[in-house]
């Protein structure tokens, strides 16, 4: 049965030994492993019927780069993240998860570009229509190139 944060957390604060804390560990394996962004993606294409060739197609990336990408031979960057996000037409709370996963910071509303693409997200722009939104606010563009 999988648990959500706050289940963990709270069994978590109850632990008041550190035997405790490694039977939670124990206890909870299942619920504390979670993919890598490339994995995440994967997921997230199957839940919504996607097709690899059609995402990275849609991200305007090179396609032997963009498949690099998601064999998890090479590192994804921000940007990368984003712009696979958008390509995949990935709701906030999503790409929220696929930031967290690779390590990255999420998406931060005070912040005028993030503002902008999570504005983007919601609106399910494509990349060109993100970066021409993202330029009309004199904000950086998604970067494509590797």
């Amino acid at each position: 049965m999988s648990k959500d944060t706050d289940e963990l957390f709270s069994e978590l604060n109850k632990a008041k030994s550190e035997n405790e804390v490694k039977a939670f560990y124990d206890r909870n394996a299942e619920n504390l492993d979670y993919p890598d962004a490339a994995e995440y993606l994967e997921k997230l294409f199957t839940e919504h019927n996607l097709k690899k060739a059609d995402v990275i197609r849609a991200t305007g990336l090179e396609r032997t780069f963009a498949y690099h990408l998601l064999a998890g031979r090479k590192k994804f960057s921000r940007d990368k993240l984003l712009i696979f996000a958008t390509a995949a037409k990935l709701s906030v709370e999503e790409t929220q998860t696929l930031l967290k996963y690779a390590g990255e910071a999420k998406l931060y509303p005070r912040d005028a570009r993030d503002g902008a693409i999570i504005y983007a997200l919601n609106q399910k722009l494509s990349i060109d229509d993100t970066n021409e939104f993202l330029h009309g606010l004199s904000l950086p563009e998604l970067v494509k190139q590797i």
